[in-house]
């Protein structure tokens, strides 16, 4: 059997993109409830979701430049994405109004998101991230791809994504970006 560089170089990045998945699924989380979920897109469904960058940008920016349109075509320079969501709950603490409301009934009626979504997200990005860096797979943490995420309908309810795309070059392409 012969293996091309391109062949052994895409077998990298998703094996690469299961390990990420995996660090995602084990971070830490507040009060140790689990609203993390994840997905990993390569071909066409990959550049379907740049499609969808490329309309939010139009739609919201009109033909002003934007970071939508940019990082459209970094996911499209890709050999995979990988989506890591939170989906959204209030966590019924007794105090903690970390929220800015005063309790969790309060953020829930005022259509407010409690801030340990965002927290544990986080952690699980950073753990995913420090996953494709030990692998040398290029990587970068993009909220306009999560934003494109949320319209395209991956979960069912709210789903605060980030995509992380991933990409085995000489250079890159998520380096020294205009815009």
């Amino acid at each position: 059997m012969k293996a091309t560089a391109q062949q052994m170089e895409e077998q990298a990045v998703l094996a690469t993109a299961a390990r990420m998945c995996a660090a995602a699924r084990t971070a830490p989380k507040a009060k140790g409830i689990d609203r993390i979920v994840t997905l990993v897109l390569t071909g066409a469904e990959k550049d379907a979701l740049a499609d969808k960058m490329h309309e939010v940008a139009r739609r919201e920016f009109g033909d002003a430049p934007s970071t939508f349109h940019r990082d459209a075509e970094n996911l499209r320079a890709a050999v995979a994405v990988v989506l890591i969501g939170a989906k959204p709950m209030q966590r019924g603490l007794a105090y903690c109004s970390l929220c800015g409301f005063a309790s969790c009934a309060a953020c829930r009626e005022a259509g407010g998101r409690c801030c340990f979504d965002g927290i544990d997200l986080g952690i699980a990005l950073g753990s995913a991230v420090s996953v494709a860096a030990d692998e040398r797979v290029d990587s970068r943490i993009m909220y306009t791809i999560g934003k494109a995420a949320e319209e395209m309908g991956y979960e069912e309810g709210p789903v605060i994504w980030h995509g992380i795309p991933l990409s085995v070059t000489g250079k890159s392409p998520f380096f020294d970006r205009k815009t």
